[in-house]
């Protein structure tokens, strides 16, 4: 009876004010733990329109091509401007051994990289010394290129491994001289000012259609014979295609720079502002809800807390929380969303997302 007693008096003590307060900051750093922007924000920037290729393999619309078959100015010898010395012929380039190694003139980091290449056939050569080449992102970080067809190497050094860190989750190769295809998708590796290392890099890789890199985490580096760790890069570097003495052959050769998810303002990280209510006048916005007109349909469940509103989907565990911001308007903490109560609290104007809807109450 005591504490009964007491809430009373607190109740009574909060009657018709209107002074403003905001949601506790540990709760707020909790709401705002996951990328910062409140669910269903439309002052999130809206993406890109890229239009898809007709056929998967090809360039979508935004991307660079780097080789269409008819020239190689997009790349350079040992990074020195020189043209390459590499064999171009019949919508191909291929590599001629001994010439070095070929780089983009361009510098990429995040990107999507899409090439096809065919070993040499016949094949010449055993385990390592079959078909052998690599494409280097960044400069730094191999995907394995060799003709692992019914051949034998180690596991980290065949077609579609992360070089000397992860082998291929699966043998995807085709015969020699067949055209195969990688799909990579690369996250560069992340740096403070003070040049120390904040997030490693990631790679993805498709061969032929097969995942055989899953967002794998790189070590650092690639390298031979011991583990190189990481240490400061550039935001971007040149993609390397090495000369390992073998005429792999290339074609339709893309990539698309990703861009960072854009980061929320200062607006949009700010606590929400409520108000304070009567908790009476909350107790009265309580009750049974329906949203749907289906037969034997559940209806949405609110109830009155001393300060705020929860709220129960049908068929949801989860248990949302409301906060009142305007008289009758309860925003959702999390989502960029609110309620808005009828003067007689008989309905409930629902807006989310730029659009709105009618929420009744059962009596």
């Amino acid at each position: 009876m005591l504490h009964e007693s007491l809430r009373k008096l607190i109740y009574a003590s909060l009657a018709f004010t209107a002074l403003a307060f905001t949601i506790p900051a540990a709760e707020w750093a909790s709401i705002t733990r996951h990328s910062g922007w409140r669910q269903h924000s439309m002052s999130r920037p809206k993406p890109p329109v890229v239009t898809p290729p007709k056929i998967i393999g090809q360039p979508p619309a935004d991307a660079l091509i780097l080789f269409d078959g008819h020239s190689l100015d997009q790349f350079e010898t040992q990074k020195n401007g020189k043209p390459v010395a590499w064999t171009l012929r019949d919508g191909y380039f291929e590599v001629n051994p001994g010439s070095g190694a070929i780089f983009t003139k361009q510098s990429f980091g995040d990107a999507q990289f899409h090439l096809e290449w065919a070993s040499p056939n016949p094949p010449i050569g055993v385990g390592q010394d079959r078909g052998n080449t690599g494409v280097f992102l960044m400069d730094n970080f191999e995907i394995q290129i060799l003709d692992s067809y019914k051949a034998d190497t180690y596991a980290d050094g065949q077609a579609g491994s992360i070089y000397g860190q992860y082998p291929p989750l699966a043998n995807a190769s085709l015969p020699p001289g067949q055209w195969q295809t990688y799909d990579i998708v690369f996250r560069r590796p992340r740096f403070d000012h003070s040049g120390q290392l904040t997030e490693p890099a990631r790679i993805t890789v498709i061969h032929n259609g097969i995942v055989v890199q899953n967002n794998e985490i790189a070590y650092g580096p690639t390298s031979w014979l011991k583990f190189d760790p990481y240490s400061t890069l550039p935001e971007k570097g040149p993609i390397q295609f090495q000369d390992h003495g073998h005429k792999v052959r290339f074609r339709n050769i893309w990539i698309r720079e990703l861009p960072d998810r854009p980061t929320p303002d200062a607006q949009e990280l700010k606590p929400i502002e409520t108000i304070k209510v009567d908790p009476s006048e909350i107790a009265k916005l309580a009750g049974e809800y329906r949203i749907s007109t289906k037969p034997g349909a559940k209806p949405l469940n609110i109830k009155a807390a001393v300060d705020h509103l929860l709220i129960k989907y049908p068929n949801r565990l989860s248990i949302l929380k409301l906060v009142p911001v305007a008289k009758n308007t309860y925003q959702f903490t999390e989502t960029d969303a609110r309620f808005v109560f009828s003067e007689d609290g008989k309905s409930i104007k629902f807006h989310i997302g730029g659009e709105s809807r009618d929420i009744q109450k059962i009596d």
